[in-house]
Parts: C-alpha cells; structure tokens; sequence
C-alpha cells in the first residue's frame, strides 16, 4: 500500500482552474454560498444553509476552532527597505498559549521577505499602545537557524520594552492578517472578520479551517435543533498548507507539521458515536485522523510523551494494516475504538483535560479513513496536497465533483464555495 501511494504522480491531480473562477472576496452572506451534495456517487447542489437537512439525525460534527492570528510583520530599515517577518511557529515559549502572554521578549520561526536587504544588525519598529510609546525589535538569530529542520525559515527573537504588553496585543496592533497568496490582492479591514470562522477561540493559525467560513449562528442553531451533535477541536494550520506539490512523486513532498488539541469530551463523544465523525474542513479530517496513530502509538508504548505521539508523513502506509485498514501490532488488531481509548486512559492517568500534539500526516490514495464519515470541505487548488485528501475520500471520483463545481459556477478556494461529500 505504502509505495503505491508515494509513487503517485501529481501531475495527475491537475485540472484547468481559471483566474475569474477564484473567489477574491467573500459573499456578503456567509450561508449564502452555494453547496455542492456528492453523496454515494451522485452530485447536486443546493444553498449552504440547508447543510443541516442533509445530514444524519444524531451525527458528531466535529470544527476546528482555530483562529488566525495578524501573523505579517513589517519593518522598514532606515536604508528604506521592507522587510516582512511572517511568523510561523512559536519557539520560546512552544506553547501557542503561553506565546501570546509572554511580555519582553519571545521567539519564532518565520518566514522573511526581502531577507536579502537584510545583511545584519537588529530591526526597529516604533509604535503607541495603551498611550505609551513602544519599540519592538527583531533580530535574526543565526546560530538558531542553522538547526531548524530544512533551513528555509529563520529563527527570529523579538524584544519590546514595555513589561504591561503582551505579545498579543502587539501583533493586534501592527500585525497584518495573512490572507491566502493566490487571492492577489493586500488584506482589507474586511478580511480581519470574513476571514474568521464565527467560532474561531483559540490563536495560533496563519490560514483559515476555511470550510468553516460558511457557517453562521443561524446554521449553528439549525444543527442543533435538528440533533446534531457539535464539538471542537484545535488544529493551528501552518503555512505549508498553501505549500505545493513540487516533486513529480508525491514521495518527494515534505508535510508541514501542524499542532492538535483535543478535550476529552471530544474522544469520550467519538466513542458514544460508534468513532464516526462529520468533519468541517480537511483541517479536521488530519487532526481527527490522525488520532487513531496516536492511539496506536500507546498501544505500543503506554508511557510515551506527548511529543512522542506526533504522527510522522508515512507512517499510516508504513505500519502493517488488514484489509479494513486497521493496524497490526504483534498480530493483534487496533481498533479505532480501543486506539481512542488508549488516548482517554493516557489522559486520565495524568490528570489531563486535552491531549497536545503534533501531526505531519499526509492523506491520500491508498489511505484508509478511521473516523470520517462525511466531509464538508471547500474546492482546492489543482496538484495539492488537499486534493489528494478529497480523492482518497471519495475513491478517486474527485473529478467528477470538480468537473460539476466548474460547470454550474462555483467559486473556488479559500472564499468560494463548499461542498458536502458522502462517499
């Protein structure tokens, strides 16, 4: 199983996207947008308000709660060049939560632009907040760098003189939030609230779970009234999520690693859903399954870390699995109910209320879904790594879907239009 499917060919995910079918700006009704229904290999399509009515009376929905932080930084450099630091994951302190509380100093990985212009010395912004004045200073911490896993991005140290501001309250005031690059366009005031999801909570994400836009307090309430069951999870989604396939194979593509945390609540109401889950979003999907590994790592080892449950690339083709998909370990079958199980019980011996990890999976062709059972999902980009997640979904019949969305004028990407897929 595992080299069929890193020997797929990317090329073969590519369809004609053209510019105009991309939604630049979002509809000025979140629940307006158009859904479209693929449910046992037939396509119709509706408004997404009436998402409710398509699904099973009792269901577990599961969202990702995330919310995207104002992760654009820029500094002007006395010669007059913009440097742009685009954080990407926080590094002292780790932990998201902690990171936006820090006062004085704070580190992170980051992307930077124009880091050519940027030879030496330290960059200096100047600002007022609260009716003090505050300079915040980054400075670009080589010896750090030169450890990071694959070079690319750049270990920044940031430091303001002012102990009564929080980091957060910083990137409030001078950071810019990053809409997705193939929008072409700079962020608008607009964006700061269109590019949430209405219950978006927890800071850390520098993209939207963007199936989630769609969804209003009027739909919400819908679910609710018609027996759906709701529930959240976090999954902060990195900027490797806009990362395309650049090798022929998709062996040769690095996934970025993306943070989780899951309550307890959560994996108890998994179980008293029989381990099925209606996933918003693909976010959702590589969090939720991704859970499965995770309890299969306890299975192995009961007293591992949780930093020793991170989920690598290829590990779900890698590991012996029978014909359902499910691991094998020393002959015995792990089922997805006992591998959550394995998770509540680890919790519960500690005392946690959440499970705090990190996956790196990479969903396609070839992997066998655990916990997902339908999946609301917006249309993604050709040759990405996102479309190999729908194809493996639906068993390859993607085209099929995206041949109808680009035929009946749906709007494409992060603020187009959604899907509801039922294999």
């Amino acid at each position: 199983m595992s080299e069929e499917t890193k020997h797929i060919s990317i090329s073969d995910y590519n369809y004609l996207l053209p510019d105009e079918r991309i939604a630049k700006f979002p509809l000025a009704k979140r629940d307006n947008s158009k859904l479209l229904l693929y449910k046992h290999g037939d396509v119709v399509e509706d408004i997404f308000y009436n998402l409710p009515k398509y699904l099973p009376k009792g269901g577990l929905m599961v969202f990702n709660n995330t919310k995207v932080i104002q992760a654009r930084i820029h500094f002007r450099k006395e010669t007059g060049a913009l440097i742009e630091v685009f954080l990407l994951e926080p590094t002292a302190p780790t932990d998201y939560e902690l990171m936006f509380q820090t006062t004085h100093t704070c580190s992170w990985l980051c992307m930077v632009g124009n880091l050519k212009k940027w030879k030496d010395g330290v960059l200096k912004r100047e600002f007022e907040i609260k009716g003090h004045k505050l300079t915040l200073i980054a400075s670009l911490n080589r010896d750090k760098t030169a450890n990071t896993p694959g070079g690319t991005n750049h270990w920044i140290d940031f430091s303001w003189d002012n102990a009564n501001v929080s980091f957060a309250e910083i990137l409030e005031m001078v950071g810019e939030l990053p809409i997705p690059p193939y929008l072409n366009r700079e962020t608008e005031e607009s964006d700061k609230e269109t590019y949430q999801t209405v219950y978006s909570k927890i800071k850390g994400s520098v993209a939207a779970p963007t199936a989630g836009l769609h969804f209003t307090p009027e739909v919400l309430q819908a679910l609710d009234a018609s027996g759906i069951v709701r529930d959240e999870l976090t999954l902060h989604v990195g900027a490797g999520t806009f990362k395309p396939v650049k090798s022929e194979e998709i062996e040769g593509h690095n996934m970025h690693t993306e943070y989780v945390v899951v309550h307890r609540h959560t994996l108890e109401n998994l179980l008293a859903h029989d381990c099925s889950a209606i996933a918003v979003g693909t976010t959702s999907v590589r969090t939720l399954e991704s859970l499965y590994y995770m309890g299969v790592h306890l299975a192995i080892n009961p007293d591992a870390t949780e930093a020793e449950l991170h989920v690598n690339q290829w590990e779900p083709y890698d590991l012996e699995h029978n014909e359902a998909g499910l691991v094998i370990i020393n002959g015995k079958v792990i089922t997805v109910a006992s591998a959550i199980e394995n998770i509540l019980n680890y919790l519960k011996k500690d005392n946690l209320q959440a499970l705090h990890s990190s996956t790196q999976i990479i969903i396609a062709p070839g992997f066998t879904y655990k916990i997902v059972k339908a999946l609301v999902t917006n249309f993604h980009q050709p040759q990405s790594t996102l479309l190999l997640l729908v194809s493996a979904f639906v068993k390859g019949d993607w085209r099929k879907i995206y041949d109808y969305a680009l035929s009946h004028d749906f709007r494409f990407l992060s603020y187009g239009d959604s899907s509801l897929l039922i294999p």
